[in-house]
């Protein structure tokens, strides 16, 4: 049974020394993205894969694959870093059954309609939506681009979004 060290929303997925900081502050030993566009992407899942950390397997799952995976075996017996390209795919994960104690949102850039809540992390209407329905399922919704930085709460997140 997978214990989940870190659930992450961070549109870069795999990327740089801020992937290779929450591995480690995670203790992950395994790494499983879930999105249905990279799942279908052999080309670019094979780029992610080689973009992890030396020694750090990658699974990369679609939302269905991952919600039967989860219920069958927890992902394995590893320490997982969990990524999510959007916060809409770790809403259909939480609804599909996958606990997640806590969900950190990362690095999620702006574009049209999209509000900065917190260092570079902004989001829209969808997104604030879904982030009160994954919290009413039980996880804490924290923001934070890299460890150095202090947490956001999702109730302050929102104070700043309606500002």
């Amino acid at each position: 049974m997978a214990t989940i060290g870190l659930a992450r929303v961070d549109f870069r997925l795999i990327h740089g020394q801020v992937i290779t900081k929450w591995s480690r502050k995670a203790d992950a030993k395994k790494i499983v993205i879930i999105d249905d566009l990279l799942f279908k992407d052999a080309f670019m899942s094979d780029i992610y894969v080689m973009a992890a950390p030396p020694g750090i397997p990658v699974k990369i799952y679609d939302v269905q694959t991952a919600v039967k995976e989860w219920k069958e075996n927890q992902f394995g017996p590893d320490r997982i870093l969990l990524l999510f390209k959007n916060i809409d795919t770790a809403k259909r994960v939480v609804q599909g059954g996958i606990a997640l104690e806590e969900l950190q949102i990362g690095g999620l850039g702006g574009g049209p309609g999209k509000v900065q809540v917190y260092k570079g992390i902004a989001v829209d209407k969808n997104d604030i939506e879904d982030l009160k329905q994954i919290s009413e399922h039980g996880t804490r919704v924290y923001f934070q681009m890299i460890p150095e930085d202090p947490t956001l709460s999702l109730e302050k997140a929102l104070q700043n979004y309606n500002k």
